[in-house]
């Protein structure tokens, strides 16, 4: 009998055997199990046993295969030399997702390539004026109660190749049309598009479209404002976004020479030019004196809290010569009471436009300030020709200087009166506007008190801020026009 179970061993062995290896199928293992059952050389209890064996081997060996065959965590795979080890094979083509403060993020395992990718949008309620009012029309003009997606952004940023070679666009979906536009009025626009070279702090290199580093308020994000949105001086002094490359960087720093400067050439047409019009040049320079040795970011509110004094104090100044005597978003403009830019040649360089400004920010333990002040001059050289072909005199220009500027202020009462909710933050701004320093009647100004609820930091806050603005008239001796408005935003980041 010792002998018929020895011989039964053997053959159940070699069924095991057989049943998980290429030679055999799961089919002829129980094929011959069957018949040795049949025979009566094995009992059913053994056939039982003989099987759950096989299933476990069977179980382990497609465990082992499935390990050697994973090569990259997420997304795609690379074939292999049969010398390269699974290790080497996943840093070199395994990509790492997730999410942080700027959105999803993508990255290589070796760190040569990441993109982070975020979708950012502002509903907004304004009640009685949508923006600001410039004029006498806009001031006595009907209430107006709008609800609106002010911006809706796609922000797509990271580097490549090397981690200081890094690039940033920008894309808004923002539905901006009126009643009597095409639907084409309400398309994507790109507004940001750069290549950063950044591999040393005190020499930067920057190439693309973006908003120029002259003024604070006008590069701090829409999304990171104190206030629903920026002042009323922002629209006649910022020189906004424009094509062309810049120098930068930060030199001497933490001690009391810390400083940031910014130097750079631009074509001055602003955003989505294809093409310079003329061989004229923006010229633009800024220097930032970090007054403690430490730099303050492009951003408004002491969120971060701040347990140490941080300030800095600006001067910036800009030239161009062109068509524009201002810049937006939507790119080249004119301000009010000058010609708006025209394809005809001969508008080519009429605009003599320079600037300058002095501007300071300071953060502490909950409590942000911020100002600049504002000086603009344009030179029209079309009124200058007129001007000659009626009185014969040659070489006059129209020059219009302007002036203006604000200063902010918000705080946490949270940190002085604990009771109050730590998320508050109130604010108020003050700004003022002169279009033409040289005559009277057209002076504006901005008195803004501001609410801000933060739940997520800058990356999903509710906004509130109510506005008395008022327009000076051309007899002093009346009483200036006015106007409140009220405004209510939800900001949020995904």
């Amino acid at each position: 009998m010792s002998m018929q179970r020895w011989i039964v061993g053997i053959m159940a062995l070699f069924v095991m055997t057989a049943s998980v290896t290429p030679l055999a199928t799961a089919m002829d293992g129980d094929l011959l199990l069957e018949i040795l059952l049949e025979k009566g050389i094995i009992t059913e209890d053994e056939l039982i046993q003989i099987k759950a064996e096989g299933k476990k081997r069977k179980a382990a060996k497609t465990v082992e295969t499935s390990k050697k065959k994973s090569v990259a965590q997420i997304g795609f795979s690379q074939e292999t030399q049969p010398s390269q080890s699974t290790e080497q094979v996943k840093k070199k083509s395994g990509v790492n997702a997730g999410y942080g403060k700027k959105g999803f993020t993508l990255a290589t395992t070796d760190g040569v390539f990441k993109t982070k990718i975020q979708w950012r949008t502002q509903a907004r309620y304004t009640y009685p004026e949508r923006g600001d009012p410039r004029n006498k029309d806009a001031f006595t003009d009907n209430e107006e109660s709008t609800f609106e997606l002010r911006r809706i952004r796609l922000k797509v940023g990271g580097h490549g190749y090397r981690p200081w070679l890094k690039y940033y666009l920008e894309v808004d979906w923002q539905p901006g049309r009126d009643f009597d536009d095409d639907s084409e009025a309400a398309s994507a626009r790109m507004i940001d598009w750069r290549i950063m070279l950044e591999k040393y702090p005190w020499a930067k290199l920057r190439i693309g479209q973006w908003k120029i580093d002259y003024n604070r308020e006008r590069v701090d994000s829409s999304g990171k404002q104190t206030m629903v949105e920026r002042s009323i001086m922002n629209r006649v002094f910022t020189i906004d976004r424009q094509i062309g490359v810049m120098l930068y960087g930060r030199v001497n720093p933490g001690t009391t020479l810390d400083a940031n400067y910014y130097l750079g050439i631009f074509s001055g047409g602003g955003r989505g030019m294809a093409k310079n019009d003329d061989d004229n040049m923006m010229y633009v320079g800024r220097l930032q004196w970090n007054v403690f040795g430490r730099e303050l970011k492009w951003r408004q509110s002491d969120v971060k809290f701040h347990k140490k004094p941080t300030a800095s104090i600006s001067f910036g100044a800009y030239t161009n010569k062109g068509k524009c005597t201002r810049w937006s978003s939507g790119g080249c403009g004119n301000v009010s009471g000058f010609e708006s830019p025209k394809s005809d040649y001969t508008q080519d360089g009429r605009f003599q436009v320079s600037g300058m400004q002095v501007g300071s920010a300071f953060k502490y333990r909950g409590f942000a300030w911020q100002h600049e002040t504002h000086w603009k001059h344009v030179k029209d050289s079309g009124n200058a020709k007129q001007f000659a072909d009626t009185n014969g005199t040659k070489g006059l220009a129209s020059k219009t200087k302007m002036f203006g500027g604000y200063f902010q202020a918000g705080y946490f009462p949270h940190y002085l009166i604990p009771f109050v909710p730590k998320p508050l933050e109130v604010a108020f701004r003050y700004s003022h506007v002169d279009s033409n320093t040289d005559r009277g009647g057209d002076m504006r100004q901005e008195y803004t008190a501001g609410f801000n609820w933060f739940f997520a930091g800058h990356r999903n806050k509710l906004t509130l801020d109510v506005s008395h603005l008022t327009l000076e008239q051309e007899n002093p001796s009346l009483p200036a026009y006015t106007e409140q408005r009220a405004r209510l935003q939800w900001d949020v980041s995904f």
